[in-house]
């Protein structure tokens, strides 16, 4: 029987909306942890204002605390 390796916990572009920390920074879209074999190319979002939305997907994200 062939084991698979863990997947991505987080569906790529599943939601519209994420918060984020400050630990999460240089943020980008897709994110670390989401399955990136049915998503688009990584793009780095800045947060200057707290902020971002992703060109691609139109994700929103927004950084907590």
């Amino acid at each position: 029987m062939a084991t698979h390796a863990k997947t991505a916990e987080i569906p790529a572009n599943a939601e519209n909306h994420y918060e984020v920390t400050k630990a999460d920074l240089p943020l980008h879209c897709p994110m670390p942890g989401m399955s990136l074999w049915n998503s688009h190319p990584k793009v780095f979002l800045s947060m200057d204002k707290g902020s971002a939305k992703c060109p691609y997907c139109g994700a929103e994200y927004s950084l907590k605390g």
